[in-house]
């Protein structure tokens, strides 16, 4: 069994701006994060 990430509130509150703010990608900013694009959404 694997264990589970646990991210921090202020990584998740600057992933949701960067997700809304930036004109980048949802794939590109989920690369740049180190995590599966599935969880920013």
């Amino acid at each position: 069994m694997t264990q589970r990430k646990i991210y921090t509130k202020e990584f998740k509150l600057e992933a949701v701006r960067l997700l809304t703010q930036s004109d980048c990608p949802t794939t590109e900013l989920a690369l740049a994060l180190g995590v599966k694009r599935s969880l920013l959404y």
